[in-house]
C-alpha cells in the first residue's frame, strides 16, 4: 500500500504527481488517493480484508474537520488582563446601532407631547385646564310618549362635547324599556331608581331629582349640575355655556300658557353677566323670590358636599321640597345656594337668547305598548278594498 510514494530528485510515480501534468489528470490522481484514504475501493478483495478501514477513515476526517471549525472565531475577541484574562466578550455593532436608533425615537416622542409653545422671546409653558363635567339630571316614568322624549334628548347629549353624564331617574323600580333606550344612546349614563312611594306624592320629579343630589353628594362628582326634564327641547348653545358657570347661573326659558294661545317667558334680566331683575307674568311676581323654570339654572356641584367652600350658611343637605305649592320648588332649592342675585351670574351674556323651551305638549292617560311593542299587528281598523 505505501510503495507509491513519491521519489526525492522531484520524480513521481504514477500514483501521484506533483508537478508539470495537466489539471484533469492531476484531479484524477487526487481523487483516486482519497478513495483509497478514505477506504473506498473497487476491489472486493480488499473490502473483505478490512470491513472497518472505511469508517474509520470517516469518523478520522470528520473529526478534524469538527476540531478545526471548533478552533475558529466567530466574533471580535477582546483581551482582558489581569484575573479575567480567559474571558471573552463578542461585540456585535448591529445591536449598537439599534440602540441608538431607538433613544433617537424616543427623544422624537418625548419632544411631540411636550405642552411648551415657543415664542420669538423664549418658551412659554402653556397650562391645560381640564373641561367641566356636565351632570345632567332627567326624571321620568312610563308614558306613552316617554320613548320619544328621551331619544330626543339622548340625541342631542350625543352632540354636546365631553365630559358629559346623564343621570336618568325612575320611580319604584327601573323598568326594562328605559334601560334599553339608555343602552342604545351612546351618551355616558347612571340609571338611578327612587324608592319612594310615588302614590301619595305630589310632584314625583321632586323625590326623583333628591335621589340623583343623593348620589352626586355621595360620590362627591365635580361638575355642574343641570335639571333637564325629559319633555323639554335644549339647544347645543346652552350645554357649551354651562361650562361657563362658576357657582350659579340662570337664563331664560320660553313655555306656553296653560292655555297655550301664547309664549310666556321667564327667566333673569341681564346687564352682561349680572342679573339685574325678571322676566315674570302678573299672577306670580309677588309670591315669588326667584321667577326662575326649573330647566332655567344650573350650580357647581361642589356646592352639595363641600359647603365650606362656599361658606353656605345651611348645614343641612340641599334638597328639594315637596312640602311647598306647586311652582315653588325652584324658589326654594334656589334659596338653599346662593343669597340673593349678586352671587348669580347670566348665560350667555346679558341674557339675550332663548336656549330651552319648555312647552307642556305630553299627552295625559294615553295607554303605551308593553315594551315598546305592537303584539297584534294584524288587526286593523279599515280593511283595505
Amino acid at each position: 500500500m505505501y510503495h507509491d510514494r513519491s521519489h526525492e530528485n522531484g520524480g513521481s510515480h504514477k500514483g501521484f504527481t506533483i508537478g508539470g501534468s495537466s489539471s484533469k489528470h492531476n484531479s484524477s490522481q487526487f481523487l483516486s488517493y482519497l478513495t483509497k484514504l478514505l477506504g473506498v475501493t473497487s476491489d472486493p478483495k480488499s473490502s473483505r480484508r478490512g470491513p472497518w478501514r472505511r469508517p474509520f477513515y470517516q469518523f478520522l476526517v470528520f473529526f478534524l474537520l469538527g476540531f478545526v471549525l471548533g478552533l475558529t472565531p466567530f466574533g471580535k475577541m477582546e483581551d482582558v488582563n489581569g484575573s479575567d484574562r480567559f474571558s471573552f466578550e463578542i461585540k456585535q455593532p448591529y445591536v449598537e446601532e439599534r440602540l441608538d436608533n431607538n433613544k433617537k425615537r424616543e427623544e422624537v416622542a418625548v419632544d411631540a407631547v411636550s405642552f411648551v409653545a415657543e415664542t420669538e422671546n423664549g418658551k412659554k409653558e402653556v397650562n391645560f385646564v381640564p373641561k367641566k363635567l356636565i351632570i345632567v339630571v332627567t326624571p321620568t316614568y312610563n308614558r306613552a310618549m316617554q320613548a320619544y322624549y328621551l331619544n330626543r334628548i339622548a340625541q342631542t347629549l350625543r352632540l354636546v362635547e365631553s365630559p358629559v353624564l346623564w343621570i336618568v331617574v325612575e320611580g319604584n323600580v327601573a323598568s326594562f324599556e328605559t334601560s334599553e333606550i339608555l343602552r342604545k344612546t351612546g351618551v355616558m349614563y347612571r340609571h338611578l331608581v327612587c324608592k319612594r312611594n310615588m302614590t301619595s306624592i305630589k310632584d314625583r320629579g321632586v323625590h326623583q331629582r333628591n335621589t340623583a343630589l343623593e348620589h352626586i353628594e355621595l360620590h362627591k362628582l365635580d361638575g355642574i349640575v343641570y335639571f333637564a326634564d325629559d319633555d323639554n327641547i335644549y339647544s347645543l348653545e346652552l350645554f357649551q355655556s354651562l361650562r361657563q358657570i362658576s357657582r350659579f347661573g340662570t337664563w331664560p326659558v320660553a313655555m306656553l300658557a296653560p292655555s297655550k294661545n301664547k309664549a310666556i317667558l321667564e327667566g333673569p334680566v341681564c346687564n352682561g353677566s349680572q342679573v339685574m331683575g325678571w322676566h315674570t307674568n302678573e299672577k306670580s311676581k309677588r309670591l315669588r323670590r326667584f321667577h326662575v323654570d326649573m330647566s332655567g339654572f344650573a350650580f357647581n356641584s361642589t356646592i352639595l358636599w363641600d359647603p365650606k367652600r362656599w361658606r353656605r350658611p345651611f348645614s343641612h343637605p340641599t334638597r328639594q321640597l315637596d312640602t311647598v305649592k306647586e311652582g315653588f320648588q325652584e324658589t326654594s332649592f334656589i334659596e338653599q345656594v346662593v343669597a340673593d342675585e349678586s352671587e348669580m351670574e347670566g348665560v350667555p351674556p346679558a341674557c339675550s337668547r332663548i336656549l330651552n323651551w319648555h312647552l307642556h305638549l305630553d299627552a295625559l292617560d294615553v295607554p303605551y305598548p308593553q315594551g315598546w311593542a305592537i303584539q297584534k299587528n294584524l288587526q286593523a281598523l279599515i280593511t283595505m278594498k
